[in-house]
């Protein structure tokens, strides 16, 4: 299924800004990536959040 599989590419230093900036509950904590561990990002995200792994999968890769 396309848009499944999560690409985070560039500084991720930056991405964790911008997703702070939208969403205000995310603490660092949230958003701590370890590269091989997307599905726990993912997971921490979609509780927090409130929303799907495919929507949580766009909006990271579309960072």
């Amino acid at each position: 299924m396309p848009g499944s599989s999560l690409k985070i590419k560039g500084n991720w230093d930056e991405a964790k800004g911008k997703l702070k900036q939208q969403y205000a509950q995310l603490t660092d904590e949230d958003l701590t990536y370890t590269e091989g561990k997307g599905d726990e990002l993912v997971g921490r995200l979609q509780d927090k959040l409130g929303k799907g792994k495919a929507e949580i999968t766009k909006l990271l890769n579309d960072l």
